[in-house]
């Protein structure tokens, strides 16, 4: 029951137009911080770690500005997967560091393309796939009718979804190797054998190496990209990697990689997924986001 409840919201927030949907997606995330439920207590944890510099009152400023922007982009999304791929590039309002991105594709080697919480990174995926051949690793969600919709979507734009195992990273190294696109999120807890410590913001963070074994396997080119929210739609922004991203050393790689995913985060800061418990996995044990009894 709850889960039809989920979805025929989803649906129903699929027939907003955009700036309908955004204004319902403050309201929603405007309760969200008035009620300071999990995800509030999350984001305020993780700014006070990451911004030490900040006074109260700006991470406080900008714990809110994040809810509002966690808001829209819970609202906005099922309307990016219910339209059209010209729907689509009729809101990318500009494209910053096209001639990376065009300079890439024309590139024999194959792109992998970093893409982080950042923005709206569905629409990342169903742009770029309209642009070049791309293959992103995909595991489906629990609800099998939001699987077909969400599949829809990327798969009518263009996208090759493969399953994020063994199989699916083999496939993600072909595509590479035959010059295509890839895509990857990077800033998500991994497994422990999936991943090494790096300091992400300052802090230590469990950090995936997948993407800098892709560099090492696939000797391909990386960009990072994010959507980022503006009015009317969304600003695409391509940033190149480091070269130390493409250094053998593996801890320098992982490292530099996290520095240049700041980097995007910097663009528009309220934009980050702050709510997710990134530092939830710490070398000395500690416990950020354990609840004070």
């Amino acid at each position: 029951m709850k889960n039809k409840l989920l979805l025929l919201t989803l649906r129903g927030f699929g027939l907003l137009p955009l700036a309908v949907g955004r204004a319902v997606g403050r309201t929603i995330g405007r309760l969200i911080y008035v009620l300071g439920i999990g995800p509030v207590r999350v984001a305020r944890i993780n700014l006070r770690l990451c911004y030490p510099e900040m006074s109260e009152s700006q991470r406080e400023a900008l714990c809110k500005g994040r809810m509002l922007e966690f808001g829209q982009a819970f609202v906005e999304t099922p309307r990016v997967w219910s339209k059209s791929s010209t729907w689509l590039q009729n809101k990318i309002v500009g494209v910053e560091g096209m001639a990376l991105f065009e300079a890439a594709v024309a590139d024999p080697r194959g792109t992998l393309l970093v893409v982080p919480h950042q923005g709206n990174w569905e629409v990342v995926g169903l742009w770029v796939s309209k642009q070049t051949a791309m293959t992103s690793l995909y595991e489906p969600p629990k609800m099998p009718a939001l699987d077909r919709w969400i599949k829809s979507s990327r798969e009518q734009s263009g996208a090759t979804l493969v399953p994020t195992d063994v199989r699916g990273v083999a496939a993600l190294i072909k595509a590479l190797k035959r010059g295509e696109t890839s895509g990857i999120l990077p800033d998500q807890v991994p497994t422990e054998s999936g991943g090494i410590m790096a300091p992400f913001m300052g802090i230590p963070a469990r950090t995936m190496t997948l993407a800098t074994n892709l560099v090492q396997r696939a000797h391909c080119q990386v960009l990072l990209c994010a959507a980022i929210r503006e009015p009317g739609g969304w600003r695409l922004h391509f940033l190149p990697a480091s070269e130390a991203v493409f250094s053998d050393q593996q801890e320098v790689a992982v490292a530099a990689l996290n520095t240049d995913v700041e980097r995007l985060v910097a663009l528009a800061p309220e934009q980050y997924q702050w709510e997710y418990k990134r530092f939830r996995a710490q070398p000395d044990g500690r416990q950020y986001y354990a609840k004070s009894t």
